[in-house]
């Protein structure tokens, strides 16, 4: 009887890659579970850094600061902004609510420490200059008048865009410097309405 000879192929060596594939295979997949795993703990690092000192996601809750913004919009808020400097007057900010800090609001700062505000029937003064807020439609004016106030050192005046519906400094007083979250830098949803501040 004639054995069929294979051209080609060493029987020993045939014999031993088919005993390794297994090992191989599993160092394979070891290698390949490894290298996800670094990858997803390296992104849950950066990301536990980013939100704890660069950036947060948020979403506007009311109408507040309409028509700046609108009921459920999503934002981006620099964390990292006010590390750097601290919050001018125009800026729309992300901040802990003064009465219960286990929320949080977004509004538009108005004034800083040291400066005086008034408002005489709606419109708003700050050091005795009428604030130029164009981004405040006639139909969203309040018509209150109060101050003036000295805001104090430390703290900010703010106030929603949408005047005759917001509670803002006007009802809760001033807010402290280390109750403002960050700057409100990006309006990423929705799409067609995206828009850097």
């Amino acid at each position: 009887m004639e054995v069929p000879v294979l051209t080609g192929v060493d029987p020993g060596r045939e014999g031993r890659l088919s005993l390794d594939r297994p090992r191989d295979l599993l160092l394979r997949v070891g290698d390949e579970v490894l290298a996800w795993f670094k990858t997803l703990a390296s992104a849950a690092v950066y990301a536990t850094l980013i939100v704890t000192f660069g950036v947060q996601v948020a979403r506007v809750e009311g109408q507040s600061m309409a028509p700046t913004l609108a009921d459920q919009d999503r934002l981006i808020v620099s964390k990292l902004s006010y590390r750097l400097h601290d919050p001018q007057v125009g800026d729309i900010v992300m901040l802990y609510y003064p009465i219960d800090p286990n929320k949080s609001f977004v509004k538009r700062v108005i004034a800083e420490e040291n400066d005086v505000v008034r408002i005489v029937n709606g419109r708003v003064y700050r050091n005795e200059v009428l604030i130029n807020d164009e981004y405040v439609p006639a139909e969203y004016r309040s018509h209150e008048d109060l101050g003036p106030l000295v805001i104090p050192e430390g703290y900010y005046f703010v106030m929603g865009d949408h005047r005759n519906n917001s509670s803002d400094s006007r009802h809760w007083g001033m807010v402290p410097k280390k109750y403002i979250i960050g700057k409100v830098q990006l309006r990423w949803w929705p799409i067609p309405k995206a828009r850097i501040f």
